[in-house]
């Protein structure tokens, strides 16, 4: 699965970090912005997957950032505020945001609903059913491998970390994403055997495993497929 980005605006550093961190963890790659106006240049930076919107903000509100970001994008947008008022989340959402938190709101709650809005708006089905990435085809819909265009048995666990491999084609991914993506969440006792799990998946793709030519070790950061 294509690890996700996700963009937040947030001029409270508490808060910034402490939705980063959970975000993180959840496996999104994510970005802090402070203000208004650096929000918008990050957007059209990062071109981020999701973007978590604070309503008061220094300079450019977040009302108008988001009026902003719907004149050039669809990006899925959260906003996050302290005011309750049915009346300021009725004119969010006719700005064009998806979703509407009021603070304060529980860390878990807003990773699941990003996700579900994500899940809504892009849909899995947007995603590429065959993977080609040198001399690797990887079929998700069919779940076969094939190497040099020869078959290749995988076991479920590899052809995760495979398929996480291949859609972040290029993209450090740390053993925590990959253990996320490998055992659906359910990763604990696992964290140490990440790298047996690796080993074991290049005996099957590589052409020389001891010095791979596709996963390559990123020390002390985890693995990249190139």
């Amino acid at each position: 699965m294509k690890q996700k980005t996700v963009l937040i605006v947030e001029d409270e550093k508490r808060i910034a970090h402490w939705v980063r961190e959970y975000f993180t963890q959840a496996g999104f790659r994510a970005l802090i912005a402070s203000d208004g106006l650096s929000g918008l240049n990050m957007a059209d930076e990062e071109n981020p997957d999701l973007i978590i919107l604070d309503v008061m903000l220094p300079g450019m509100d977040g009302m108008e950032v988001c009026r902003s970001l719907r004149r050039q994008s669809d990006v899925p947008i959260i906003m996050l505020t302290a005011r309750g008022k049915e009346t300021d989340r009725i004119r969010g959402l006719n700005l064009g945001a998806d979703d509407y938190i009021v603070k304060p709101f529980s860390p878990g709650e807003l990773v699941a609903r990003a996700k579900a809005v994500l899940r809504r708006v892009h849909g899995e089905a947007n995603q590429e059913e065959k993977l080609i990435r040198g001399n690797i085809s990887l079929d998700v819909a069919s779940h076969t491998c094939t190497v040099d265009e020869k078959n290749v048995e995988l076991s479920r666990i590899q052809f995760s970390l495979l398929e996480s491999f291949m859609r972040n084609s290029g993209r450090v991914l740390s053993r925590q994403q990959l253990l996320e993506s490998a055992f659906d969440g359910d990763y604990s006792g696992y964290e140490r055997t990440v790298d047996v799990h690796i080993r074991r998946l290049r005996k099957k793709v590589e052409r020389n495993p001891a010095n791979p030519e596709h996963i390559l070790t990123v020390f002390g950061v985890g693995y990249k497929f190139v």
